[in-house]
């Protein structure tokens, strides 16, 4: 669930994909972030980062995304990491990000599938700042953000992007636009996310999160259609209503599944 107002913390995030997948290692069913930051410190697998950094980097970023629902999101990354390859990982990730951060969220929806769908080949910071600017006058902010505010966020969400995969990565204010196909276990993975969650089966086809890969909900269906055919669902369609036999009882049993593939 996205925050209701924009905020500028995305910076705590860039660039820290690889201290992510190391904070998960360090990290236990039932740690708080205030035990993680010491956990983190002791371990001695940040030398790089201040402690300052750290603390803003946990408090920020890895606690808002991960470890909300009581550590849920953690739990299904640290089962998957050893399986999955970086680009899924990396989806994963950027769902959870996308659904704590609504500027982020709105972002990607408006500015980089308006911009793919439209055949554009890049997206600059000045494409980020005239969104954050209407985002700010249409009150989407807590309060008025300053000229220097509005500006570096343009670049968060810039740069947030290319960790993600959807830019060009790399020190720049123009980037390329690239390919950004949602991977196939990763639908089954939020699929069922969805499921369990308490959405019903039309509810998961048209749930906002598909967006964020450029889905609707026929597209959506579609790939569930192609997922069904090796057995992960079984689904049935009249109409503008859908059906889905969902195979797994829990998302250990989905999790399990995905790991033996």
């Amino acid at each position: 669930m996205t925050t209701t107002s924009y905020s500028s913390m995305l910076n705590a995030g860039i660039g820290m994909i690889d201290a992510t997948r190391t904070m998960l290692n360090l990290w236990q069913p039932g740690m708080s972030g205030v035990d993680l930051y010491k956990a983190a410190l002791e371990s001695g697998l940040f030398p790089n980062i201040t402690a300052r950094r750290l603390q803003n980097f946990i408090k920020e970023c890895f606690g808002p995304r991960y470890l909300v629902n009581k550590g849920g999101p953690s739990k299904i990354l640290k089962t998957i990491e050893s399986t999955f390859s970086s680009r899924e990982f990396n989806q994963l990730l950027f769902i959870y990000t996308c659904r704590e951060s609504r500027i982020l969220n709105d972002f990607v929806r408006d500015v980089y599938w308006g911009a793919y769908s439209s055949g554009r080949e890049t997206i600059s910071n000045e494409d980020a700042l005239l969104f954050v600017i209407r985002a700010n006058q249409d009150g989407k902010t807590v309060k008025p953000w300053s000229e220097i505010t509005l500006s570096k966020v343009a670049g968060y969400l810039t740069a947030s992007c290319a960790d993600f995969g959807l830019l060009e990565n790399g020190q720049r204010s123009i980037r390329k636009i690239l390919p950004f196909r949602i991977e196939s276990r990763l639908g089954i993975l939020l699929a069922y996310d969805l499921h369990f969650s308490g959405h019903g089966d039309n509810s998961v086809l048209s749930h906002s999160d598909w967006g964020l890969f450029g889905l609707d909900r026929s597209d959506v269906l579609n790939e569930l259609k192609q997922l069904a055919l090796k057995g992960w669902f079984i689904i049935q369609s009249a109409g503008d209503v859908t059906r889905i036999g969902w195979q797994y009882q829990s998302m250990e049993e989905v999790i399990d599944a995905l790991n033996k593939r």
